[in-house]
């Protein structure tokens, strides 16, 4: 296989790594002329590297040592260091480029100034310290991906008050399943959001949210549709801080809680995730301004919402003083090509999106090429799922073959990526060209050896500063040991299948394990079945996530009706109504298929991962031992049963 992308010489003397290599050259006198001999230093030296990474970004002094052990879980960072997040934003201020543009699916576009940002942020959380918000305490975001809910994290971060939101398309009980374990002391929402070409009132859904929320003593409203609630603080009530030049910050320790993300909830309620403020600032910094080559003529749109993690990694544009924007709505409207235009329009250098976008514009026929004026762009990444070459390709031949097509995988965990592009590295068809550095990544068999060539579990050996602080509400680590240091001790496993090639790139093939990633966004199947088995006429039910070939994806939901119950259209009808209306609109299963029961391990554990590996073509035998399921009958039924070809 050839590559699709190669650098010239010119995109290499021109990449901001390659700066920074010399820096490191300069710095510990290390020979690194390419990136797999950078790759390699960082992760053999990782105090060096993450020490260089600092001085090279220019974040302060700092005293004591970079890293204290490189044991795993209990990493200690930058011990004697305190900073905030927020302390790097005002540095980038600046009149001639725009600090966000928010674009609405209706077509308008709100301009906000790099004083606005910074004036609005003063504002916001000096709103927010009169209501008691200080270090430790928690706001709360149910928003929509507005330029707002930008200024409300930066505003609350600047306290060392800790973030945490959800987007809009989440039920009020899927957020209150997230939102609620913080005990949040403010809450920061907007009466609705535009998808489809459909205004979504939500102030219903922000009544049962607060009703569920004890603990508020305030709640920020953003008026985007003309709706009202009783008892709530109007954004448009904040005046700007003309003139500010600065956001006063609280310093905090490295690891003093930044925000809390959540994973899918795949076995019960969602875990908080916490990340810390040096960790993030320093992954994101390194993923953004080295990886990406993202900095200050750049203008960064990810299509994303503020329940997934790319809506954080795209702030992080900010940091390196990029003009980020936001967009609320969808992709594909009012026509396919709809985020293709949105990026001519913007004149966007970076774009971002998912495989599914990519496929649903190859079977919609665009050209964006064509059709739009994307002479600005010069990157496009995508996450959410494997790119299949095909569609690699396809962004070649359609959009520009001059644009390397970064594709990335990480996840919410580190709220980064662990392998991606590199603007000195070639593109390779349906790969992931390289480890991210820092990143101590191999591949590794069930018995903890490394394979090359061959499929292995997603491994990383040594530390990285971004890995959770800890789990929120896991006083003694048990459940964050569980998540990723169990079946190999001392060892992050992520829960990815790879392949390590052997010119270095990287093929990934989904998860391992059950999580439904459905456009990019992660969802557990706990949230499914609190919403269909909770329907009269459903007795159980299994949804699985299942990758395909050629960037497919195949999720259906197989019901076991309630007795006297058939499996109607109309009964189908509501299963699809309550998974639209209680979890999400974009988690509505591919097909719902009547089932004569759901096999469970003899502890009662729904079959979702051996039944996943079998409809992606694994022998029955060899996915579970019947022996091991309460109906070893029911796998005879499940096997006979294939994916849509």
């Amino acid at each position: 296989m050839e590559p699709q992308w190669v650098p010239t010489e010119a995109d290499i003397a021109g990449a901001r790594i390659t700066d920074f290599a010399e820096f490191v050259a300069k710095r510990t006198g290390e020979s690194v002329p390419d990136y797999p001999s950078l790759w390699q230093w960082s992760v053999d030296n990782l105090a060096s590297f993450w020490g260089a990474l600092w001085d090279y970004f220019d974040l302060g002094e700092r005293s004591g040592d970079v890293l204290y052990s490189t044991e795993m879980p209990g990493t200690k960072w930058f011990p004697a260091v305190q900073l905030n997040y927020v302390d790097q934003i005002a540095r980038h201020a600046r009149t001639d480029r725009p600090a966000i543009l928010g674009v609405d699916e209706d077509g308008s576009i709100d301009e906000i100034s790099w004083a606005e940002l910074i004036g609005t942020t003063v504002a916001f959380a000096d709103a927010l310290r009169g209501l008691g918000v200080g270090p430790g305490d928690r706001v709360a975001g149910y928003l929509p991906n507005i330029p707002q809910t930008v200024i409300a994290f930066l505003a609350t971060a600047s306290l060392g008050a800790v973030w945490s939101a959800c987007g809009q398309d989440y039920s009020a009980q899927a957020a209150l399943d997230r939102l609620g374990q913080l005990a949040p002391k403010v809450l920061v929402t907007a009466d609705g959001y535009r998808f489809g070409g459909k205004l979504h009132d939500k102030t219903a859904d922000i009544e049962a949210l607060r009703a569920g929320l004890p603990s508020l003593v305030a709640t920020v409203l953003v008026s985007r549709m003309g709706g009202s609630l009783p008892d709530v603080i109007a954004w448009d009530s904040l005046q700007p801080v003309e003139h500010a030049t600065e956001i006063p910050t609280v310093p905090v320790d490295f690891e003093h809680p930044l925000w809390v993300l959540y994973s899918s909830g795949t076995t019960g309620k969602p875990k908080g995730i916490v990340h810390g403020h040096g960790g993030v600032l320093l992954e994101h910094l390194k993923s953004v301004g080295l990886q990406s080559d993202i900095g200050r003529d750049d203008t960064f749109l990810w299509y994303t919402s503020p329940s997934w993690m790319m809506w954080n990694f795209q702030v992080a544009g900010l940091l390196t003083g990029a003009t980020i924007v936001t967009y609320d709505g969808s992709p594909s409207a009012p026509t396919p090509d709809a985020l293709w235009a949105i990026a001519a329009r913007v004149g966007a250098t970076v774009v971002g999106t998912s495989p599914g976008y990519v496929l649903a514009c190859i079977k919609a026929g665009v050209v964006p090429r064509r059709d739009h004026d994307l002479t600005a762009l010069r990157l496009i990444g995508i996450t959410g799922s494997s790119l299949p070459s095909s569609s690699s390709l396809w962004l070649r031949d359609n959009v520009g073959e001059h644009i390397p097509v970064a594709s990335i995988s990480g996840g919410t965990d580190v709220v980064s990526a662990f392998i991606g592009g590199v603007r000195t590295v070639p593109v390779w068809p349906g790969e992931l060209s390289a480890p991210y550095l820092g990143v101590a990544l191999d591949a590794w068999d069930e018995t903890g050896h490394p394979v090359r060539g061959e499929v292995g579990e997603l491994v990383i050996t040594k530390p990285m500063p971004s890995m959770p602080v800890s789990f929120w509400d896991d006083p003694d680590g048990s459940r964050y040991h569980d998540a990723y240091f169990d079946m190999f001790p001392g060892v992050w496993r992520h829960g990815d299948w790879i392949t390590i090639n052997d010119h270095g790139s990287i093929t990934v093939h989904g998860r391992s394990d059950s999580t439904l990633n459905r456009h990019g966004i992660r969802m557990g199947s706990a949230d499914i079945y609190q919403a269909v088995e909770a329907l009269p006429e459903v007795a159980e039910a299994l949804v699985l996530g299942v990758e395909l070939p050629e960037g497919r994806y195949w999720m259906p939901l197989f019901i076991v009706p309630a007795p006297g119950v058939e499996l109607t259209d109309e009964v189908k009808q509501r299963i699809n109504s309550a998974i639209r209306a209680e979890v999400s609109p974009r988690h509505v299963p591919d097909e719902i298929i009547s089932a004569p029961g759901i096999p469970h391990t003899r502890t009662g554990k729904k079959l979702e991962v051996p039944l996943k590996k079998l409809f992606q073509g694994a022998d029955l035998s060899r996915v579970v031992a019947p022996t091991a399921v309460d109906d070893p009958s029911l796998l005879d039924w499940y096997a006979q049963h294939r994916p849509p070809s």
